[in-house]
This record gives structure tokens, C-alpha cells and sequence, in this order.
């Protein structure tokens, strides 16, 4: 009995060293054959993937960007996107102009994630592409796709303006709003809910004051826009210069 009982354990301990060394022997083999395999290629082109890119050329179509427009670092422009003179793109909003043209106006501003595209053709027959147009105010978090938006109007915050929507000049509308294709806003008109249903008709100080909204958001972008510095970092060398001659920085 108790010479059985050795035998079988024996046997186990046996079979247990036996598959250790082949799991051993396995994984050495993996680990050579994934190494050979994820060594790149000598003649392939090294990529950097870590970095957000903020312009992205779609076929012959390149964002434009005026050079006293600010856009901010983490904004993505594909494709057909136009960024007019004193315009400004604030952090996180995608304008993705690879199906239509997307044209942000003189001083409008687009602010915080805010979405915006356009489609191939609108079913109301209107132009699909997506135009704002001069001193306009896009409110946070909002998503507008082929609409128009004439000059000095206001869209508030986690507003929704789908294709073919017309926003009229002098216009207000309110945050959380909901534009139905093809509706048409009259100007000097504020509008609110979901669906934008009128409200009541814009004084003429209130419609004074859309520009100088605009006008405001312009100048704080202006702050911004100092602070980045997008060609290169020679100030880095400029200030290592300042420090080994004893100028005070």
C-alpha cells in the first residue's frame, strides 16, 4: 500500500516538473518570436502618435487659419474649414468640414466643444455647408451641421441647430435650444426650447449688444493667444542667452 502510494506520488511530482519545463521553454520561445515580430523594419517611417494633430489636410482640401484668428491647442480642423480674421476656436471643438465647406465669420467666436460639420447636400434643398458668419457667438457645447448663421446673432450653450437651419441677423437664441431642418429664425427675434418656438421680439439695446459680446469674447482670445507660442521654442535659447550675461528675465 504504501509503496503504491509513493509511486503515485512519484508520478504527479514527475508530470508537474515536465510541464513547468515545457511552459518554460514556451514562453521563452514566445518571447524570441515576439521580439523578432514587433521590431520595426529599417526602411519604415517613423511615426509620433502621442500628440493631438490640429490641422488635418483631407485630400486638396487644408484648413485655413488667419494669423490674428486663435485657435486653441486641443481643437481638431479637418478637411474644408475656414478660420476668418479675429475669429476664435476654444478648447475641444471639432469642425470637420470633409464632406462640405465650414466657414467661421470675422470676430465669431466658437466656444468651449462645441461640434460642427456639414453634410453633402441638405434635404431642404438649402446650402449644405455650414456658414457663420461675421460677430456671431456659438455658445458651449453646442452642435450645429449645414446651417447658416447671419451676421450679429447669438446661439447659446448646448444648442442644436440641424440641416438646412436658418438664423436670421440680430437673433438670439437660447441655450439648450433645438433648430428642426429647414426652420428659419426671423431676425431680431429670440427663440427657446425643443423645438425653437419664438418668444418674444429682441429691443433695439439688446441687439446693440450681440456685437459687443463678440467683440469681448475677441479681445479675451487675444490674452490666450499670447500665451501660445505655436512656431518654435527659441525663446528657451533667447532665456539661457539673458541668464550667462546676468540679465534679469
Amino acid at each position: 500500500m504504501a509503496t503504491s502510494i509513493a509511486a503515485r506520488i512519484s508520478r504527479k511530482a514527475a508530470a508537474f516538473s515536465f510541464s513547468a519545463h515545457r511552459h518554460l521553454i514556451s514562453s521563452r520561445c514566445f518571447a524570441t518570436e515576439s521580439a523578432k515580430t514587433i521590431s520595426p523594419l529599417s526602411d519604415r517611417v517613423k511615426w509620433d502618435y502621442r500628440g493631438q494633430r490640429k490641422i488635418i489636410p483631407l485630400g486638396q482640401w487644408v484648413p485655413k487659419v488667419a494669423v490674428d484668428a486663435y485657435v486653441a491647442p486641443n481643437v481638431v480642423l479637418a478637411g474644408q474649414v475656414t478660420v476668418s480674421d479675429g475669429a476664435s476656436v476654444w478648447n475641444g471643438c471639432v469642425l470637420r468640414g470633409d464632406l462640405n465647406k465650414i466657414t467661421v465669420g470675422f470676430c465669431s467666436n466658437v466656444q468651449e466643444r462645441c461640434v460642427i460639420h456639414a453634410a453633402w447636400s441638405s434635404p431642404t434643398g438649402l446650402p449644405a455647408e455650414t456658414s457663420i458668419e461675421r460677430f456671431v457667438t456659438i455658445g458651449a457645447y453646442s452642435l450645429l451641421r449645414s446651417c447658416t448663421i447671419e451676421p450679429e446673432c447669438i446661439i447659446g450653450q448646448h444648442s442644436i441647430l440641424m440641416e438646412g437651419s436658418l438664423v436670421e441677423t440680430h437673433s438670439i437664441l437660447e441655450a439648450g435650444s433645438v433648430v428642426p431642418p429647414g426652420r428659419r429664425i426671423p431676425t431680431g427675434e429670440l427663440w427657446a426650447g425643443n423645438p425653437a418656438r419664438f418668444v418674444r421680439a429682441l429691443t433695439h439695446e439688446e441687439t446693440l449688444e450681440i456685437p459687443k459680446l463678440a467683440v469681448a469674447i475677441n479681445d479675451l482670445s487675444k490674452e490666450h493667444f499670447s500665451e501660445f507660442l505655436p512656431y518654435s521654442t527659441v525663446y528657451l535659447e533667447v532665456e539661457k542667452l539673458k541668464k550667462s550675461l546676468g540679465i534679469n528675465i
